[in-house]
């Protein structure tokens, strides 16, 4: 629901809508556990779950829905021959909830609301028992601590999943915002990599001393620019609590020794996954020292990614941007950086959830 929140907020004036969302996914499929799609009041559909091999089946459930108002969870399996079909290399199974999401509803708008403005939301959609179907929020009463501590998880890491609530299958739906590129310095190759990076989903700050460089002409997709001592800054959001988290990466690219020994000093003081920082190895080496120097343990030292970016080739800023934003992404997913015909296994993995594997939902279609 909440993926489709822009399209399903706009839509709700006109009427409530049906919305059909993934609780669970097997063997392959092309979208994950919380993808939504939804048929409006006036008829028009929004989003997808599979890409097109069983839309037609989410779409008659959907009308199943309309017609009493109870929500109804399916099975929908397709072949190898039928993915193919539908332009789409794989095969899978998966499983789904339709419930009906009302103009009225207040926790629904709510949530909406938030995941539009790109805010931190969570809703509870209980998959099974007699309020099925029905959008929760959150602070609602649960039975058992240990629910409440999936429940507590779940939104800490912003992360959709399904977990056993004392017996009944509950779909915990998360927004989280985009994840925060933070780069220091306004050169050539952070304008590359503010582009890549917001085309890839991040929230870029700039962030540079020099006014004339940090203007929205050379970094249109940042969400943020900021002129400022970019230690003073980064400092700054260290101290503003929620402003950043293991999500966050910061990229130094001042080549400047006295801003980015600061820079990455204070980097290191901050909630953030990820510091790296650009430089020739003669130049890492000299950070180092002065470093240390400050006082920065081994520990936090072997924390810097540097020089920045995985061994792509290729020395254009660009380039260069496209190997510091892989680094950047296999140190997120904890992922190899290898090849993957050199790697055996799911391309995409999805976590197993052991609370799903419990759960035993009723199948209105098979």
């Amino acid at each position: 629901m909440l993926d489709i929140a822009d399209g399903l907020l706009a839509s709700l004036p006109s009427g409530d809508a049906v919305v059909v969302t993934v609780t669970r996914v097997a063997r392959s499929a092309p979208r994950g556990v919380g993808a939504s799609m939804a048929v409006t009041g006036t008829r028009e559909l929004i989003g997808s779950i599979s890409g097109g091999c069983v839309e037609s089946d989410a779409i008659a459930l959907a009308h199943e829905v309309r017609s009493d108002g109870r929500a109804r969870t399916a099975r929908f399996g397709f072949s190898d021959e039928q993915a193919h079909a539908a332009g789409l290399a794989c095969g899978g199974t998966v499983e789904v909830i339709a419930y009906l999401v009302r103009a009225t509803d207040a926790v629904a708008l709510r949530a909406l609301r938030s995941a539009v403005h790109d805010e931190r939301v969570s809703v509870m959609l209980p998959l099974t028992g007699p309020g099925a179907g029905r959008i929760l929020d959150t602070a609602a009463p649960l039975a058992s601590a240990a629910v409440h501590a999936e429940l507590d998880a779940a939104r800490l890491l912003g992360e959709t999943r399904c977990i056993d609530a004392d017996g009944d299958a509950l779909l915990v739906l998360c927004h989280a915002p985009r994840p925060r590129l933070i780069i220091a310095g306004a050169g050539e190759h952070a304008a590359a990599l503010c582009r890549i990076g917001a085309a890839a989903g991040f929230a870029v700050t700039v962030c540079d001393p020099w006014e004339l460089l940090v203007t929205p002409e050379r970094f249109p997709g940042a969400a943020d620019l900021v002129v400022a001592d970019p230690a003073e800054y980064l400092r700054a959001q260290a101290a503003e609590p929620g402003s950043t988290d293991m999500r966050t990466a910061v990229c130094v690219l001042t080549h400047d020794e006295r801003l980015d020994v600061p820079a990455i000093h204070a980097a290191l003081g901050m909630n953030a996954g990820f510091v790296g920082a650009m430089g020739a190895r003669g130049t890492v080496a000299r950070r180092r020292e002065l470093l240390s120097e400050r006082g920065v343990g081994l520990d936090d030292l072997a924390r810097i990614h540097s020089p920045l970016g995985l061994d792509l080739g290729g020395s254009s800023p660009e380039e260069a941007a496209i190997a510091a934003l892989a680094e950047i992404q296999a140190v997120r997913h904890g992922a190899t950086a290898r090849p993957l015909h050199e790697l055996s296994g799911p391309i995409h993995p999805h976590a197993p959830d052991a609370a799903q594997d419990r759960a035993t939902l009723p199948h209105c279609v098979s």
